[in-house]
């Protein structure tokens, strides 16, 4: 349906007429986004300048987020935890190590797996040579 150009009140101003090709510029440019992403809000959340300005800050901050890890979220501990196969309290030593980055604290984590098991292995060798002299030894 076509805007109401006699209209002028907050009521008016306050929904976005895609059928009007000024609307869709001004709103497009207003959020900073292409007149479909727009056209797309609009779907998602309804007309309303107020409720597709916040559906648009949700899907920013949602993709902004995706590679963060919030300690403050016991849900992300549980997803991290199982995802980077160690315990919540490894994991948030690694975050306190390298940072919210889920990249930076994967990396720490296969690192110090690998340092840890090249220890593990130094201890085995150690302990064979050493049951090995005590036999020689005997």
């Amino acid at each position: 349906m076509a805007d109401d150009k006699k209209k002028r009140g907050g009521a008016d101003r306050a929904l976005i007429a895609l059928s009007e090709a000024y609307e869709v510029a001004y709103w497009s440019k207003k959020f900073k986004i292409t007149p479909a992403k727009l056209k797309t809000a609009v779907k998602k959340a309804g007309r309303s300048a107020k409720n597709v300005e916040a559906y648009l800050k949700l899907q920013k901050h949602k993709a902004a987020d995706r590679a963060r890890i919030a300690l403050s979220q016991p849900y992300e501990v549980s997803y991290w935890s199982k995802k980077f196969k160690v315990t919540p309290a490894r994991l948030k030593a690694a975050v306190a190590a390298v940072g919210h980055s889920s990249r930076k604290v994967g990396a720490y984590l296969t690192g110090s797996k690998k340092k840890s098991a090249k220890k593990a292995s130094k201890k085995a060798v150690k302990k064979t040579a050493k049951k090995r002299a005590k036999k020689k030894a005997a």
